[in-house]
Order: structure tokens, then sequence, then C-alpha cells
């Protein structure tokens, strides 16, 4: 038997969806406070969860609120990848978590170097280095580690149309960097409106993800539902599926 978890990506993924997702299967939410707390930025951000319903459907909602003092106009917007690194590593959260949330970061080191014709040392992370996301990430791999599945599955990556604002300027949808971050990956582009998967979510799904599948067998536990911010023609929400999964003989 193994424990498994199943990414239903519907509407995208983005890193405050997986906080949620995961976070709604259950998990115990002092606990990963706790551990959320052993970062040691904590003067730079307060987190705040609650339940939000869309189209009937109750699930999380994840906010990173950046204080007044360390906003994203200042040094830490533009942080390194050893600069993440070191944060990561001088942390108290577990081994397997730190090792998560680096390959993670690494992902996308990789995709916006490739994109902005640079080295990964040398990559400033902007949206991706602020303050919110260092948070996303390192939540994301806290929550996996906390949970421990044996495997982990995706539904193939629906990735949305049009145009997304960033520090770059205008930019088409998928974002440059996403794509990069997905190469080797099953995606689908669609017709939704809006950025739905965003570069952190895709560095999570490739960390993380053994088999992108949209057909499986598995006995389910638990179901989590992580609510996206933006209105959608469609819900904007991530399920996360907890499951047993019988191996083949």
């Amino acid at each position: 038997m193994e424990k498994i978890l199943y990414f239903q990506c519907s509407s995208g993924i983005s890193g405050d969806m997986t906080l949620g997702a995961l976070l709604d299967l259950g998990i115990d939410k002092d606990e990963f406070l706790r551990e959320l707390s052993k970062l040691n930025i904590n003067d730079e951000y307060e987190i705040v969860i609650t339940s939000k319903k869309e189209s009937g459907i109750q699930g999380t909602d994840v906010n990173v609120v950046l204080k007044h003092n360390h906003n994203h106009d200042d040094h830490h917007h533009h942080r390194h990848l050893n600069d993440i690194y070191k944060i990561i590593d001088s942390s108290d959260i577990s081994d397997n978590a730190k090792n998560i949330a680096k390959d993670i970061f690494m992902n996308v080191a990789i995709g916006e170097a490739k994109v902005h014709g640079t080295t990964i040392d040398k990559v400033h992370f902007h949206e991706v280095g602020a303050t919110d996301s260092i948070v996303d990430i390192v939540g994301c791999a806290i929550l996996i580690d906390m949970i421990k599945p044996d495997k982990i599955y995706s539904s193939v990556i629906p990735l949305g149309s049009g145009f997304v604002k960033c520090d770059h300027g205008i930019m088409p949808v998928p974002a440059p960097a996403t794509l990069e971050i997905l190469r080797g990956m099953n995606v689908k582009l669609n017709s939704i409106k809006g950025e739905i998967t965003t570069p952190t979510g895709a560095a999570i799904l490739k960390t993380l993800v053994d088999e992108f599948i949209d057909e499986i067998d598995f006995e389910i536990d638990s179901v989590g539902y992580g609510m996206g911010k933006r209105k959608l023609e469609i819900p904007n929400m991530l399920r996360v599926i907890k499951g047993i999964k019988k191996k083949k003989i």
C-alpha cells in the first residue's frame, strides 16, 4: 500500500493555493505555524489562514501579509538563490523540508536564468525572491514533510491565456519562466484568461510530482481545497486528494 497525494489542477496552481489545499487535508495548523516560525524571518510577514467558500465549496485560503517595514520595494525583493539557501539552511526546520524547499527554488532559478540569459547564481528572484514566495515554498516543503506521502501524482497542468503584468513588464501567459520550468512535463494550453499556473506553482509540481496522469485508481482518505485569489470563469481552487494506492503485484 502506498500513501499518495493527487494534485487536481483544474484551475492551475500557485504557492498560496498549494498551502491552502495541503492544510485543508486536516493538518494541524498550529503545528504548521510552529514549524514555519523556525524560518526566522517572522519580522517580515504575518500569515492569515481562513476558510473561504466558492461555488458552494469550502476550502482554505492562505494570505501572506508583508509587514510595512518589509515591502516589495526593499532589498528583500531581490534576493539571490544563495541568499535564500542561507535563510533555509540557518533555520531549524527538518532536513527533509530544507531539501524540498531548496529543490523547488533551484527549479525556479533554472527557469528564470534561461529566460533572462543569465546564470542561476546571478538570477534576481523578484517576485519569487520576495518574502511571500519564500513563505509559500518553504511552507509547502514543511507540509509535504508533515504528510510524508510515498508518491505524488498530478493531473495534466493547465496554463491559461492572455497577458500578465510583472517586474519586467507585460508578458504573455503562460509566463516564459513558467514554460521553462515545465519543460518535459505534461501541460495543456486552454482559453481561461489569466495566469493560472504561476512559476512557483510550476516549480512545486516539477519538484514533487512522480507522475502526471489523469486516470488513477486509489482509495480516498481526505480531500483539501486551496482557494485562489482571482475571480475566473471557473471555480478558482486547487484540489489535493490524500489516499491509499494498492501496489501492483
